[in-house]
């Protein structure tokens, strides 16, 4: 079962498709955002949550505080559990809470690369298949993308190779939990 962990949508049950989606799991989720809440990086943030799969992560970070999340799942099936998830803890928002949520059904690299928005908080939890190509190309078109003291989090299997990262954002620290790698990168 995947739930929201903490902040007023906590212990919240949220949808998971039956197959095409790996959502993170509550022990790397809680290690994550602990690490992101230290940093004072989730309350007020304006969040983009790639290849959002079930929308646990960018959920997480509605539930814990973040002003604005933008899911991003091109799985037709995904991405209208991602809407359902988002609707289930929206409802449970606060009165007069502030906070919106949207899910976007396009590709990673589309949405990258449309322009727009900027973002504090980067969460990329792509499927093990995307080839650290794949992921090179987006890492380098979302610098753009981010506001000056963005935080990206890139989430991966313990055998996946570190990322490329473009001139425009630095390795700050790398994580592992069990079979899962996490890397904090930002601005230099």
């Amino acid at each position: 079962m995947t739930r929201i962990i903490a902040g007023f949508a906590g212990s919240l049950a949220l949808q998971v498709p039956r197959t095409g989606t790996r959502p993170t799991s509550d022990r790397v989720r809680e290690a994550l955002f602990s690490a992101l809440e230290s940093r004072d990086a989730v309350e007020g943030a304006r969040v983009l949550d790639l290849f959002a799969g079930t929308g646990a992560l960018g959920l997480e970070a509605l539930s814990r505080g973040a002003a604005e999340v933008v899911l991003v799942e091109k799985h037709g099936p995904a991405a209208r559990i991602a809407r359902a998830n988002a609707a289930q803890v929206s409802a449970r928002a606060p009165r007069g809470a502030t906070s919106q949520v949207r899910v976007a059904a396009v590709s990673a690299q589309a949405f990258v690369e449309t322009g727009g928005d900027a973002f504090d908080l980067v969460l990329i939890d792509p499927p093990y298949e995307l080839g650290e190509p794949e992921l090179a190309v987006l890492l380098a078109a979302l610098p753009a993308r981010l506001t000056e003291d963005a935080v990206v989090l890139v989430e991966r299997s313990g055998r996946a190779p570190e990322p490329t990262w473009p001139e425009a954002l630095e390795l700050e620290r790398r994580r592992d939990y069990g079979d899962t790698t996490v890397w904090f990168a930002s601005r230099p």
